[in-house]
């Protein structure tokens, strides 16, 4: 949800269309200039929050962010941008900010990892509350880092299991990384691998999203529930036994290209019904 016209307006926009929780974009997700949050717009955020009971709360960082960036200039833009972000999201007392690692644009992955990871370090240390930085598996070719658990946990690793460092993952980037996330019995072995890297009390976001690109095919492309290449069977992601304490935000295109709606959220809902009876 949008936080244009102030950042409680997310909570306004998400009650419209049904939904429980919310992942706001705390300023425009593809410009580098910041918002500045009224403290009154905060705190009817909280306010908000507390009435329509609203769950889980999370916020995106700016797309363009690249912490694994070799030109300087947008590697510093993206430190910047982030420890704002986790400013804001502190502030209104979200659960965590989700991020793509990035690319190393052909610099290599050893030299992308130590960027990241140096990073990374600078962010987390404006981590305050209940807010945590969650790492989000990534789809794509060439240089994208955090295609895969593996590499994330190599992340981890290198801020030696930072307590606030965890992780977000995307049904869609999944599928599109050679994760057949349709099969129950790979959902399992998805949740073991994931436990046994990371820790499964990582885990503290789903992105629940179709895919409009074939399995394998590393194309970061999503579809509306029901619509794409998991179809029916991205119930076996969204049902998994464990999952079901944490909330799941949805980035689908939705009816004309505007984003998630109310049909989005009823389709989820049914289709979670199905799964878990």
């Amino acid at each position: 949800m949008s936080s244009a016209g102030g950042i409680d307006t997310a909570i306004d926009r998400i009650v419209a269309i049904g939904g429980d929780c919310v992942q706001v974009f705390t300023q425009s997700p593809r410009m580098w200039r910041a918002t500045s949050h009224r403290p009154e717009a905060i705190e009817a955020f909280h306010r908000k929050r507390a009435e329509h009971g609203i769950g889980g709360v999370v916020c995106h960082a700016l797309y363009l962010c690249n912490l694994a960036a070799p030109d300087d200039t947008i590697y510093e833009k993206s430190i910047a941008t982030m420890r704002t972000t986790v400013d804001a999201a502190c502030a209104i007392g979200a659960d965590g900010v989700i991020f793509h690692v990035g690319s190393h644009l052909g610099a290599g992955f050893e030299a992308g990892l130590d960027r990241t990871t140096r990073a990374l370090a600078q962010v987390l240390e404006r981590c305050e509350g209940d807010t945590w930085l969650l790492m989000e598996n990534s789809a794509g070719a060439g240089g994208t880092i955090g295609r895969s658990l593996e590499e994330l946990h190599v992340l981890l690793d290198r801020l030696d299991g930072h307590p606030r460092l965890g992780v977000c993952l995307d049904s869609c980037h999944l599928y599109v990384s050679g994760y057949d996330v349709t099969d129950p019995a790979k959902v399992d072995e998805l949740v073991r691998e994931l436990d046994e890297r990371m820790g499964i009390d990582r885990l503290r976001a789903l992105h629940v999203n179709d895919a409009a690109a074939p399995l394998g095919s590393n194309r970061d492309r999503h579809a509306n529930v029901l619509e794409g290449e998991l179809g029916e069977g991205l119930g076996a992601f969204l049902a998994h036994p464990a999952f079901q304490h944490l909330s799941a935000y949805l980035e689908v295109p939705g009816k004309d290209k505007r984003g998630p709606d109310a049909d989005e959220i009823q389709k989820l809902r049914d289709l979670h019904a199905r799964w878990t009876a």
